[in-house]
Order: C-alpha cells, then sequence, then structure tokens
C-alpha cells in the first residue's frame, strides 16, 4: 500500500494543493489576510520557493543522481540549499504554496498546506530518509545530524 502512495509524485502533489487553494479562495473564501497591494508581497515566498525547487533539481542532475523519489541515488548531494536543509526541494514547495496563499489574500489557501507537508512527510521524506541511510550509511547519518529535515 505504501508503495501505491508513492506513484504519485511530489509535483502532482503540487499541482493538487495549488488547485485546491485556488478552488478553496474562490468558492469558499474565509477572512481575507491581505488585500492588495499587500498580497503582492506573497510573490517573494513564491519566487523564492520556485527558485530554490529549480536550483536543487539542477544539483541532482549535475551530478547524474536520481531526481525521482525512490530511485537510485549515486551520489549524496550535500552542497547549495542541501547545507541548510535535507529536503530544499520540498521546502521550496511548501514556500511556493505559502507565496501563493498569500497572493489570493484570504485564509482559505492556506489549508491545504499542513496537508501539503503531512502527505510529502509521510509518503516521501521518511521512506527517502531509510532509502539514503542503507545507500550512503555512515555518510548520510552524519549528514542527518549535522542538517535539519525542514530548517
Amino acid at each position: 500500500m505504501a508503495e501505491q502512495k508513492r506513484k504519485i509524485l511530489p509535483l502532482v502533489w503540487l499541482a493538487f494543493a495549488l488547485a485546491l487553494a485556488a478552488f478553496l479562495h474562490w468558492y469558499s473564501p474565509l477572512l481575507l489576510l491581505l488585500q492588495p497591494p499587500w498580497n503582492w508581497i506573497g510573490l517573494a515566498p513564491a519566487i523564492f520557493g520556485f527558485w530554490m525547487m529549480v536550483v536543487s533539481a539542477r544539483q541532482f542532475l549535475k551530478v547524474e543522481t536520481g531526481l525521482v523519489p525512490f530511485n537510485e541515488a549515486t551520489v549524496l548531494v550535500t552542497g547549495g540549499f542541501f547545507r541548510y536543509t535535507r529536503n530544499p526541494m520540498y521546502l521550496g514547495m511548501v514556500l511556493l504554496l505559502g507565496g501563493i496563499a498569500m497572493l489570493l489574500g484570504s485564509l482559505s489557501p492556506f489549508l491545504p498546506i499542513p496537508f501539503f507537508v503531512l502527505v510529502i512527510q509521510r509518503n516521501f521524506i521518511e521512506g527517502e530518509e531509510r532509502f539514503l541511510e542503507d545507500a550512503f550509511g555512515e555518510d548520510y547519518l552524519d549528514y542527518k545530524r549535522k542538517v535539519r529535515r525542514w530548517l
């Protein structure tokens, strides 16, 4: 059953969370938090989150290691954003979601974020960490001791 959950890739979950955030804002808006022009503040985390995802993915491609979750990893990437968080691509997704929620301005678009984090944590991060421990042993455990999962 756990393998079935993993077949839906994180980017699909992100697209679903973004669509749900927009749907909730337009069809069931709760409490307006940020009115124009203040909602434009959301551009900063949205752009930074997207950039973080792209830069981190490019690091994987540069060293030719698996970018898709649970595919074989050939190199333990620890530079760039990986110096500060073990999951910069997922953190970037959360920042993107938060930024879009801010741009929309109401409370409703923020509601999918904790569920997205839970899905990513349970269906991807926990398994990926076990996978990396098996693949890289003490090197990964040392990295894990030094760098936090999220921030």
